[in-house]
C-alpha cells in the first residue's frame, strides 16, 4: 500500500462468522474504503456482507478484486452494488485507486484493469502474518506466481507462464518466518517442481532447518520428477511433505479435449517411486464431470489411482470457474451448473444428475473411510473384488457400498464413528457378501487403533436407539 500502509488494516473473518457480524466489525472501524477479495468460496458471505454496509453506510467505496469479479460480464450481483472492481492483479492498482478516492480524484470508469509488475518489484507480505497466525495456522506461501500449463479447468491456464519471485529474497523471507516460529508451510505455486534447480534450492534450505515438527506442502505436477529432485526428496523425514498431485483424469480423450498434457505412464511411475522411495503424503485429486466423461471413465480412473495407493484421493466434482476456458464446452456437452457457488455441475450430455448425485455421496464416504485413514485394515477387503463377479472392480466395490449407506441412512452427514464400524460390518457381509470373521478380524484391529470405548462385539451387536422425546427438551425446560 506504499505510503497508505499507516492508514491500512488488514481484517481477516471467516465464512463461519455472520455477515451481521462481520459488518459490525468493519464499521466500528470507520474505514473510508474496504477492498474485498472474492473467490467461489466466499461469494455469498461478501455479498450479504456488502449488502449490509450499503444500506448502512452507503458512503464507503466498496472495492472488489479477485477471480470471481475478474471475468466480466461473467458476474455474481455483489457486482452491482460495489463501487469499483478491479480485474486481475492488484497489488499496484488498489494502491492507485485508494490514493485516488482519497484525493477526491475517484475515477469515471467502475470497472478497472489491474496493473501486473514485475514479481522482483514487489513487496513480499510474510510481515503481516502474526504471532497467532505463526502459532496456530498454516502458513501460506509463494515462491511462483502463475503456470505454463493450459488445463481448461483451472483458471491459472489463462496466464501466459509461470514466473518465479527472486529466490535469495523469498528464502530471506522464509527463515524469517521460520525463526519467529512457524513450522507449517503451504505452498501455493501451481507447479513447484516446474523449475527443479529452484525446487532443490528451497527444499535444501528446508532439509537445513529440520525439526520434527516441520510440516510442508506443495502443489507438482505428476510427471516430472528427475533424478536430482528425487535424491532431495528421501533425505526428508516421513511425514514431514505433503504432495498435492492433480492427476484428474487418466483418460487420454478427455485429457486432449480439455488441452491437458500429461503423461500417464510418467505420471505412475512416479507416484510409485514416491510411495515406495519417500515418506511423503500423497494427496491425489480426480475429477468427476469433465465434458465428454462417463461414469465407466471415471471409475477406470479411480481404479488406477488406488492401485498406485496414495494416502488420500480427493474426489471432485467439476466446477464452474468463472473465465474458465473450459467454458467453451458448454453447449456441445450440454454442461448444467448450479446457479448457486460454487456452481457445481448438476449434469452432462454424457453424465446423468442421479450418477452425478451417486459420486458426490461416494466422495463424501471415501473421505469418512479411506481419506480418514481410521480403516487402514478393512479399507483393502472393501476395495478387493478379485473374487467377485458383480462387483468386481474397486470402484464397483466402493460404489455399492456407497449406494447402500445412502440407502440405510438417508444422508452423508452426521454418521458417528461408531455407527460407522457397524455400517462397514453390515454392507459388507449384506451387500457384498465378504466372509464375516474375516471383516470382523479386520475390523477389530481398525478399532483397536481408533482407542474407541467398549467392545466391538457389543457394537455390532446392539440395536439402533429410536430417538424419542427431544422435540419438546426446550419446552420441558419451562415446566
Amino acid at each position: 500500500m506504499g505510503e497508505l500502509q499507516n492508514k491500512t488494516l488488514l481484517k481477516e473473518f471467516t465464512i463461519h462468522e455472520r455477515p451481521i457480524d462481520i459488518a459490525e466489525k468493519l464499521l466500528q472501524l470507520e474505514p473510508s474504503i474496504i477492498g474485498f477479495s472474492v473467490y467461489i468460496w466466499n461469494v455469498d458471505e461478501i455479498s450479504e456482507t456488502v449488502s449490509i454496509l450499503k444500506q448502512i453506510a452507503p458512503e464507503i467505496m466498496i472495492v472488489l478484486g479477485g477471480p470471481e469479479v475478474s471475468h466480466l460480464p461473467d458476474k455474481p450481483d455483489v457486482v452491482d452494488i460495489a463501487d469499483y472492481i478491479i480485474k486481475g492483479a492488484g497489488e499496484i492498482s488498489f494502491q492507485l485507486l485508494c490514493q485516488q478516492i482519497l484525493n477526491q480524484q475517484k475515477p469515471l470508469n467502475k470497472v478497472i484493469d489491474g496493473i501486473s509488475e514485475s514479481l522482483d518489484k514487489l513487496d513480499l507480505p510474510y510481515e503481516f502474518y502474526d504471532d497467532d497466525d505463526i502459532k496456530n495456522r498454516i502458513i501460506y506461501v509463494e515462491a511462483s506466481r502463475g503456470c505454463p500449463f493450459k488445463c481448461e479447468f483451472c483458471l491459472s491456464s489463462l496466464d501466459k507462464t509461470s514466473k518465479p519471485f527472486e529466490l535469495d529474497s523469498f528464502l530471506k523471507e522464509m527463515d524469517t518466518l521460520f525463526i519467529r516460529g512457524a513450522r507449517n508451510f503451504k505452498f501455493i505455486d501451481r507447479t513447484f517442481n516446474l523449475k527443479v534447480s529452484t525446487s532443490v534450492a528451497i527444499l535444501e534450505f528446508f532439509l537445513d532447518r529440520m525439526t520434527e515438527d516441520l510440516y510442508l506442502h506443495f502443489e507438482v505436477i505428476p510427471d516430472n520428477l528427475p533424478e536430482r529432485l528425487k535424491q532431495t526428496l528421501i533425505r526428508f523425514p516421513k511425514n514431514s511433505l505433503q504432495f498435492e498431485i492433480g492427476v484428474q483424469t487418466f483418460d487420454p480423450q478427455i485429457q486432449t479435449l480439455i488441452s491437458r498434457k500429461q503423461n500417464n505412464d510418467k505420471t505412475k511411475e512416479n507416484l510409485r517411486w514416491l510411495r515406495q522411495h519417500t515418506g511423503a503424503h500423497i494427496h491425489a485429486d480426480l475429477i468427476f464431470g469433465l465434458p465428454s466423461d462417463t461414469l465407466d471413465n471415471f471409475g477406470e480412473s479411480f481404479d488406477q489411482l488406488v492401485a498406485l495407493n496414495p494416502q488420500e484421493i480427493q474426489l471432485g466434482i467439476l466446477k464452474r470457474l468463472r473465465g474458465a476456458p473450459i467454458n467453451r464446452h458448454n453447449d456441445e456437452y450440454k454442461m448444467v451448473y448450479e446457479d448457486l457457488p460454487p456452481y457445481t455441475v448438476l449434469k452432462t450430455k454424457d453424465i446423468d444428475f442421479n450418477s452425478m448425485q451417486r459420486v458426490k455421496r461416494f466422495a463424501r464416504y471415501w473421505d469418512m473411510i479411506a481419506n480418514s485413514g481410521r480403516f487402514k485394515y478393512t479399507l483393502p477387503l472393501i476395495l478387493d473384488g478379485s473374487d467377485d463377479p458383480i462387483y468386481n472392480t474397486s470402484f464397483k466395490r466402493f460404489m455399492a457400498l456407497s449406494d447402500a449407506f445412502f440407502e440405510r441412512e438417508g444422508s452423508t452427514w452426521k454418521i458417528s464413528l461408531p455407527r460407522l464400524y457397524k455400517l462397514i460390518f453390515e454392507v459388507l457381509i449384506n451387500e457384498l457378501e465378504t466372509d464375516e470373521e474375516q471383516v470382523k478380524i479386520l475390523l477389530e484391529k481398525d478399532y483397536a487403533r481408533s482407542k474407541q470405548k467398549g467392545s466391538l462385539e457389543l457394537l455390532l451387536n446392539a440395536k439402533r436407539k429410536l430417538r424419542t422425546g427431544k422435540a419438546n427438551k426446550r419446552q420441558k425446560n419451562h415446566g
